[in-house]
């Protein structure tokens, strides 16, 4: 029975914010407008919103830092003090803009500390708490000392996995370990924001792997860790592979522009995977949650039969996410470590 209130609390909990936007979420003719309410949630931000309630919005204020194009001055602001000339331009995802003396708007040097910014800082003091006390365990102890156990025990099972069945199994282990910290850390961040995402109200919330801006940083530099040390063999397999000649010098070098293209197509498909599995997993746990709403503004007997139906898609949409989280990190660190691994290769020499 315990149990049953528990999760009745935490119900609660997740619904109050979305109950609370979606009282300010309506469209002409008091309609509720759920594009909007969703959009408004998967967005970056120059605040961190909490709650919208009789046309007032709950925020925490995040500092903005511009500089003007028309003086070359440094401003520090919130979205409340933004200083004369300025303003977040809704055709432009509600990014600063700046209003030039001629009457044009142009983008100025933007520095500020949005939503998904700070949501990155927080994964990161997660993660440095977590394996500074993981390490601080291993620290002390000596070597009569038993196996760790407990949350200890999960990291080093976790990490030990990752480690040795895909990065070790996919690079080889004369090349992996240059890779693991990078590899690892990857994993890591991707899976924490994932889960902290899932966290409806402050400090989780941000659709942070769901920005292509953040998954396209990620693919860069995966992209950066097989071209910069990629051996001879894998260059040589791009530009002059192991095919008839027709195929890779005469007429048209067919065989070395599709590799070449491949050079770029690997990391654009690692940065649409992420973007769009998390993008597209928030949405629809969003768009139930507002179904919810719809129902009761549609009467009593809509209501109870969609609040049924999205209450129980939406627990069965965070309990999958929970496993999306964890399985996405693991595609992405698997398919980063398998292209590594390609530009390990070692010879084919016939006979």
């Amino acid at each position: 029975m315990k149990r049953i209130k528990y999760i009745l609390l935490l119900a609660v909990v997740a619904l109050l914010p979305l109950r609370m936007s979606a009282s300010g979420g309506h469209g002409d003719g008091g309609q509720l407008n759920i594009p909007e309410i969703v959009l408004e949630h998967l967005a970056d931000a120059y605040e961190w919103h909490i709650a919208t309630y009789d046309d007032r919005h709950i925020s925490i204020p995040l500092p903005i830092i511009v500089r003007s194009a028309n003086t070359g001055e440094w401003h520090f602001c919130t979205a409340h003090t933004l200083p004369e000339g300025f303003f977040f331009d809704a055709g432009h995802h509600g990014k600063i803009y700046e209003k030039m003396a001629d009457g044009t708007a142009v983008r100025p040097i933007d520095l500020s500390m949005t939503k998904n910014v700070v949501q990155i800082w927080i994964v990161v003091a997660v993660l440095i708490t977590v394996f500074l006390s993981c390490a601080r365990w291993y620290r002390k102890r000596d070597a009569k000392s038993a196996a760790p156990r407990g949350f200890v025990g999960m990291m080093e099972m976790l990490v030990m996995s990752i480690n040795d069945d895909v990065i070790k199994a996919s690079i080889g282990e004369k090349h992996y370990r240059r890779y693991a910290p990078y590899l690892l850390t990857v994993f890591f961040f991707i899976f924490t924001c994932n889960l902290i995402g899932l966290i409806p109200i402050f400090p989780g919330g941000a659709n942070v792997t769901g920005n292509i801006n953040i998954t396209l940083f990620l693919a860069v530099c995966t992209m950066l860790a097989i071209n910069l040390f990629g051996n001879k063999e894998y260059w040589k397999e791009i530009f002059w592979p192991d095919v008839p000649l027709f195929l890779k010098a005469y007429p048209v070098p067919i065989m070395p522009v599709i590799e070449l293209f491949g050079v770029f197509t690997k990391p654009f498909a690692l940065m649409i995977r992420l973007f769009a599995n998390m993008m597209a997993g928030h949405a629809v746990i969003l768009s139930f949650t507002c179904v919810i709403f719809l129902g009761w503004s549609m009467g009593a007997g809509f209501g109870m039969g969609l609040n049924v139906f999205s209450v129980l898609m939406m627990l069965f949409m965070n309990c999958l996410e929970v496993l999306v989280a964890f399985v996405q990190a693991y595609v992405f660190t698997m398919l980063s470590s398998v292209f590594i691994g390609l530009a390990h290769q070692e010879g084919h020499h016939g006979n």
